[in-house]
């Protein structure tokens, strides 16, 4: 009598055996899970988008990685050597929903800070931000309103944090918040690593009309330890070409509009 074959796996226990693979492995190909799985690209494809609206995987060239904790953020000096061509696309795409005479907030961060040149170009406008780079650069624009929120220096960032901060900009009230992060998903929304930033992002966006999240793709899939804020708490999503296709559905489906930057 011969041995009897396994039983082919539903859907969501196949789901539940490819995230226990990535747990211990990481990634892994599309390849190398057909193979575990002996199933077709077109259903490894489904299985990854269904995980990956959950926020559980992500998508990368070739296969899937798992979503991964950040422990903590890069420096303003480490920022500023990477995706740069990302960084100009999304600040440029971002600077678009500015009209002149309106009060924004910018969030500390290299991609906000590249913002600055075209806001520049307005013959009026209010800027609030954190940042003290982004103060720094519009001194070259008098013809600005600038008001830095004060509050405890992160030396690191080179931007100011914490209840302080954060109760400055409840005090204003702002069209416009631009809100930076280290770490995103569609599960967690926005998260960070550092609990002193928390208060100040969500205290931008409880002063503004509306609140625009802008984050490249290569920090899509990672989450911090403390939330932000989900993805149904902005009104826009600025990103970069590079999102995955379920990732970027995801984000509609959150109710955020979503608005994808071309580098170069």
């Amino acid at each position: 009598m011969t041995a009897q074959e396994p039983l082919p796996l539903i859907p969501d226990q196949r789901r539940e055996q490819l995230l226990r693979h990535l747990r211990r492995e990481g990634v892994l190909s599309v390849q190398q899970i057909t193979q575990l799985f002996g199933v077709s690209h077109m259903t490894v494809r489904r299985d990854i988008a269904e995980l990956e609206r959950g926020g559980l995987v992500f998508s990368v060239p070739g296969g899937v990685r798992i979503a991964s904790h950040v422990n903590s953020e890069p420096s303003f000096r480490d920022k500023t050597l990477v995706e740069q061509d990302e960084k100009q696309a999304m600040a440029a795409r971002a600077a678009a929903l500015v009209e002149a005479g309106m009060t924004v907030y910018l969030d500390a961060g290299t991609t906000l800070l590249a913002m600055v040149p075209v806001l520049a170009r307005l013959d009026t406008l209010t800027v609030v931000t954190n940042d003290f780079t982004t103060v720094d650069r519009l001194m070259a624009a008098p013809h600005l309103d600038v008001v830095h929120i004060g509050g405890r220096v992160d030396v690191e960032n080179r931007s100011s944090v914490g209840r302080l901060a954060a109760a400055t900009l409840r005090q204003l009230a702002l069209d416009v918040a631009f809100v930076s992060t280290s770490s995103w998903d569609l599960l967690r929304g926005v998260t960070t690593p550092s609990e002193p930033k928390v208060e100040v992002k969500q205290a931008a966006m409880e002063s503004a009309a509306s609140s625009v999240l802008v984050a490249g793709s290569s920090k899509f899939g990672t989450f911090g330890r403390y939330r932000v804020a989900p993805l149904s708490a902005f009104d826009t999503v600025v990103t970069d070409t590079a999102l995955a296709e379920a990732a970027a559905q995801g984000v509609r489906e959150s109710g955020a509009e979503l608005l994808v930057a071309q580098p170069g």
